[in-house]
């Protein structure tokens, strides 16, 4: 017969929780609820409009620009991001004495504040800039990186920089916690390098992937700063972001229509992550 579990037993870590728990409720969980609640409403008269701010927002150019470009991003960089990021912690895993120098080199730019990175981005990107003064050496035309469709590609790069070393030291753990027992024995049985990475390494490595990638996924909605530092909040069309959009309706008092495109914007990244879960749970039962 199971031994029930005394009240005041069962309290304690419930009370260890409270702090973070009215913490969170006050800030993230009501709030949330406030912004789901404003979007079925009228920002001016406060009227009950059902759905139609959804609508309007669906049926905005602006939005789906914003929209278009976001994605297109996210398309870009994550992908980009996870390839680069755990072909380089594969390489650093035959240094594993002085990786963590590595580890501590590429955790850098995580620690310097936007507003020292965009400085640095608009010396380097500016058209009369470190970049273009370089190019100038073989007598290739300035470039306006900042102005033009170039300005996608510097801010594509701008976001690998950043998080590049925080997905590397994921997947060194990830790798870390891996027996080398399991190497070895496939080593043995003469297995190649490649069948010991899709056999072993990858399947072994799903957990961090998941882990990386929702955390890549959510990083890359931070970027409307380092965008809008550099461009301010009407920047080149390839790079107006669901931020500026969301940013310039609240400047607008818009809040209606703010309310309604986060909600959505919030409800796709959540099914997204459902979905990855769902996949990568189905890989590790089979």
């Amino acid at each position: 017969m199971r031994k029930e579990v005394p009240f005041r037993e069962r309290i304690v870590p419930w009370l260890f929780l409270a702090p973070s728990l009215i913490f969170v409720s006050i800030m993230v969980f009501i709030p949330l609820l406030d912004v789901l609640r404003r979007s079925f409403f009228q920002a001016a008269g406060g009227r009950f409009v059902g759905f139609q701010n959804y609508l309007a927002v669906l049926d905005n150019s602006a939005f789906k620009l914003a929209a278009g470009n976001t994605l297109k991003f996210v398309l870009v960089c994550i992908p980009l991001l996870l390839v680069i990021s755990l072909a380089v912690s594969l390489l650093l895993t035959a240094f594993r004495e002085s990786h963590g120098i590595f580890k501590t080199s590429f955790l850098v730019p995580m620690a310097i504040p936007v507003a020292s990175i965009v400085l640095l981005w608009r010396v380097i990107f500016h058209k009369n800039g470190l970049l273009n003064a370089f190019l100038a050496l073989w007598d290739a035309a300035p470039v306006d990186w900042i102005g033009s469709r170039a300005a996608f590609g510097v801010l594509v790069f701008a976001y690998l920089w950043k998080n590049f070393g925080y997905d590397m030291v994921l997947w060194l753990s990830g790798l870390g916690a891996i027996n080398p027992a399991l190497y070895e024995a496939a080593q043995i049985d003469g297995a190649g390098s490649i069948r010991r990475f899709t056999q072993i390494t990858l399947p072994n490595l799903m957990p961090v992937f998941f882990t990386t990638t929702v955390l890549s996924l959510l990083n890359s909605f931070k970027v409307f700063r380092e965008a809008y530092l550099i461009a301010g909040s009407y920047p080149e069309e390839s790079i107006y972001m669901l931020q500026h959009l969301f940013n310039n309706w609240y400047g607008n008092l818009d809040v209606d229509k703010m309310c309604a495109g986060a909600v959505m914007m919030a409800l796709f990244v959540f099914i997204l992550i459902m979905l990855l879960q769902k996949v990568l749970s189905r890989e590790e039962k089979e």
